[in-house]
Parts: C-alpha cells; sequence; structure tokens
C-alpha cells in the first residue's frame, strides 16, 4: 500500500471563504509546504487528487453545531449545558449516536472522557486525536468547545466518504468538565489524563450545592471503565473559537497557536472593621471595600505595564456582610494575571503582593494572600504548528499566529503529546457570553484546515 502526501493540494476556486474575510500581505505569515524528515516519513509521496478532494462538509457540520445546541438552552440564544448535568448527559448521548453511526468504537475512562476511534491500516501506532468539549458555561455560546469536538466528527464523515484511511487511528475526544464553572478547576479531566490532578482528588471536588463531582458523573452514567491516560498519543489537535478580536479586527480566516498564556490567581482577603455607613465619621473607617476598590485598579495598572501581552482583572470578589448601611469588614477577591512569560507572571504578582500591601497599610486594613491557581506558559510542538501552517496555505486561508489568553484542554495534552491548536474567529471577540458567534464560512474554513493538518499527520494510506 502507498502513502499519500497532502503538500501538493490544490487551492480550490470553490474553497468557501470566511465572509467580510480579506487576505492582507501584511498578516499573513507564510510556510513551505511541510517538508519529511526523513524517507521513512509516512508523508513522502504526491497524489494530484488529495488536494481537490479533501474538503469537509460545511452544511453538515454547521446542522451538527445547530442540532447540539437545541439540548440545554440558554435564555438569550446560547447554551446553559454545564458539566455533569442531565444536557451534558443528552448531549453526550447524541455525540454518541453521530459516532455509532460513522462506526467509531466509543470507550469512556473512569473521568467520562469520551474517544471515539477510527481505526487505522497500522494497529501498533498510536492515534491522533482531535477534539475538544461539549460542556458550557452557564451563559455560554453554541461554539465554545463544540466547534472543536464536531469538527473533529465532520473529519471522520469526510474520510469515510471518500473512501479514505489513515495508517495511525483517529480518536475524536470529548473533555470533560473543561469549563470549570461548575466544578472547579477548569480543564479538569485533560489534567487527569495528563497527571496533573489525582483521580481520587478530582472526583472530590465539589459543586456550589455541595454535590460531588464523582457522584455526578456516576448519576448520570458516563463513569467509564478505562484509566485515565498513561497510554501514547501521537498528537492531539483542537480547534477552538478565538474568544478574542484579533482575527477579525485583522480580516485572518485562520489563527495558529504557538503559545498559552501562564496564570496566577492570587486570592486576597481583607480585613477591616464593620461599622454603620451613617454615623461612622469617614476617617475613623476601617473599609475593606474600599481596600478592595483600591487593589483592583492597581491590578489593572500593573498588566497595562506589561503589555501587550501581559493581562490582569480581579474576576471574582465578595464583601461582607454586604449590607447596603454596614461598612465592609471584610472583602475576599481573586486576580487572574496571564502572560506567555512565566518572568512576567512573576514580576506581576510580586508588584501586586508589594503595592496590595502598601494599600492595606495606608487604610489600617489586615491583607491575606493566597495562590489560588497556576500554570505555567504552553509552548505548542513546532512540527505540529508547522503541519497547521502548511495546511492553512495550501488551502489558500491567511493566517496569523496567535497567543492563547484562555486556557483549553490542548494545554494539559502538550505536557503528554506532540499538541498544536487552530483558532476560528469569532464576532467582537464574544464569548462566554450568549451573543457569542461566528460564520458558517469561518467554521468551514478553520475545520478545513484542521483536517488537513490531523489526515497529515495521522498518514493517508492509498489503495495502490
Amino acid at each position: 500500500m502507498g502513502i499519500l502526501d497532502l503538500s501538493g493540494a490544490i487551492k480550490s476556486e470553490n474553497v468557501t471563504k470566511p465572509k467580510n474575510v480579506t487576505k492582507p500581505e501584511t498578516m499573513t505569515k507564510t510556510c513551505d509546504a511541510y517538508n519529511p524528515k526523513s524517507e521513512t516519513d509516512p508523508m513522502t509521496q504526491t497524489h494530484p487528487m488529495i488536494g481537490r478532494n479533501l474538503r469537509i462538509d460545511s452544511d453538515r457540520l454547521w446542522q451538527s453545531l445547530m442540532d447540539m445546541a437545541k439540548i440545554g438552552p440558554g435564555v438569550a440564544g446560547g447554551n446553559n449545558r454545564q458539566a455533569l448535568t442531565d444536557d451534558d448527559s443528552t448531549a453526550r448521548h447524541l455525540f454518541q449516536s453521530w459516532c455509532a453511526a460513522e462506526g467509531l468504537s466509543l470507550h469512556t475512562d473512569k473521568m467520562g472522557n469520551m474517544f471515539a476511534r477510527r481505526e487505522g491500516s497500522d494497529a501498533s501506532l498510536p492515534p491522533v486525536m482531535v477534539g475538544s468539549h461539549l460542556d458550557t458555561q452557564p451563559t455560554g455560546g453554541k461554539y465554545d468547545g463544540p466547534l472543536g469536538v464536531l469538527a473533529a466528527l465532520e473529519i471522520i464523515r469526510s474520510l469515510n466518504e471518500a473512501g479514505l484511511a489513515t495508517r495511525h487511528p483517529i480518536e475524536i475526544v470529548n473533555w470533560t468538565n473543561e469549563e470549570g464553572c461548575r466544578f472547579a478547576p477548569p480543564m479538569m479531566a485533560s489534567g487527569v489524563f495528563a497527571g496533573v490532578h489525582d483521580l481520587d482528588w478530582a472526583y472530590d471536588r465539589t459543586d456550589a450545592a455541595g454535590a460531588r463531582f464523582g457522584d455526578e458523573l456516576e448519576r448520570i452514567g458516563w463513569v467509564g471503565d478505562a484509566a485515565v491516560g498513561g497510554r501514547p498519543v501521537a498528537a492531539f489537535f483542537e480547534l477552538h473559537i478565538e474568544q478574542g478580536p484579533i482575527l477579525e479586527d485583522s480580516k485572518t480566516d485562520i489563527g495558529v497557536v504557538t503559545h498559552g498564556q501562564g496564570l496566577n490567581w492570587i486570592r486576597v482577603t481583607l480585613t477591616g472593621k464593620e461599622a454603620h455607613t451613617g454615623s461612622t465619621p469617614m476617617p475613623s473607617r476601617v473599609n475593606a471595600g474600599l481596600g478592595m476598590a483600591q487593589i483592583t485598579v492597581l491590578a489593572h495598572q500593573i498588566a497595562l505595564a506589561h503589555a501587550p501581552y501581559a493581562v490582569g482583572a480581579v474576576g471574582h470578589c465578595e464583601i461582607f456582610p454586604n449590607s447596603t448601611n454596614i461598612i465592609p469588614g471584610k472583602a475576599i477577591f481573586t486576580i487572574d494575571f496571564r502572560s506567555p512569560d512565566p518572568a512576567v507572571i512573576a514580576a506581576m504578582h510580586d508588584e501586586l503582593r508589594t503595592g496590595a500591601s502598601a494599600i492595606a497599610k495606608t487604610l489600617g486594613l489586615g491583607i491575606d494572600f493566597e495562590l489560588a491557581g497556576a500554570f505555567d506558559p504552553v509552548a505548542f510542538d513546532p512540527a505540529c504548528i508547522d503541519r497547521v501552517r502548511a495546511a492553512a496555505d495550501r488551502l489558500g486561508y491567511s493566517h496569523m499566529d496567535l497567543v492563547s489568553g484562555a486556557g483549553h484542554d490542548a494545554f494539559w495534552m502538550s505536557r503528554v503529546a506532540p499538541t498544536a491548536m487552530i483558532m476560528c474567529p469569532c464576532v467582537d471577540g464574544l464569548s462566554h457570553n450568549e451573543a457569542e458567534e461566528i460564520s458558517q464560512d469561518w467554521a468551514a474554513a478553520s475545520a478545513n484546515v484542521l483536517f488537513h493538518a490531523v489526515v497529515e499527520t495521522a498518514g493517508l494510506v492509498s489503495d495502490d
């Protein structure tokens, strides 16, 4: 049997272009077609028909996205399909039925991660994984996560329609609890897969109502038998909406993610003195709410000082007793600092502690700091990145390098397998919002790039 190369793909005139997207030369990163490293690399021969045929079905992908969005509808046109809810289970069953229709074998691990496998021609080779997540925020959109899972399914559908085989197996993965909105932290199940978190620790996470993760996973019927992780993976690819405005603003079709930002979550507790808002003289107040406000401004200033790649904000805050006519005696809030440079994260953290301590001293407040969460910046695999760039080039899409500001399952997967991410534009950069929107053309373009990158990595096999 011969091996087919995708590098000879023909730029078809009828390739769907994203709406209102041009190809500005200043935003397009050029890259030579994939160069095999050795004569034994599976992608060493060419086949002139493959480039013309390898396109996903845009209408079918879009319909799948719309069908999935019917499960767990939000109140404003988006989705509320949080992890381990009944709606999450329903979405899983729909995805399972679609995979079964394509002849895929499904196995589920003890974290509820779903792996739908299409066998390769060489049973000794590890799988190329591709996917994302089906859970959403409580006020989430239709595309954050599902685009990556359903584009992966569309790859399998297109391969099956064309009657094409790959050397490596291809596995679609739906990661459990990526969002982390019900059970913190985010990216939890992929973290267990990658050895970042312990299984029993993950099972013991609870939601705001006190429900335990392990119990809820069992309740909805998605505790699998397979061990979590500990097996070889040839590569992992994840397609995701950008969740930012850069691609749309620059009229660029494809985001090639080279790095992911690291972060520090710094939880600050300020202790003051509760007192009556009407009868306490201003100079006598020890106002924890005022301290929180000043430190919020400080966090903003620190992030601006490390621009353009650093960001920071207070995302969660509570004041106590939270009564209209009582000066807050306590404030608890969390600063989220992010950067692709670990030295910058460390510097912002140090500046925050120094500046916040000075503010607390001036206001007569007690202050405590806790590192509530952290992960290091991620550098994705150069060879996988090159395949994404080369796929965009051969398909005629403009592309640019991006650093992901949000966390993704690909971050943890990069610890155990060569990994790359592709980003699709989203309207006004809006995400984690029911108004989140993309165009069908954008979805098709990014799915086509994913298709080529995954199939190149898996090694397309001919019948010669």
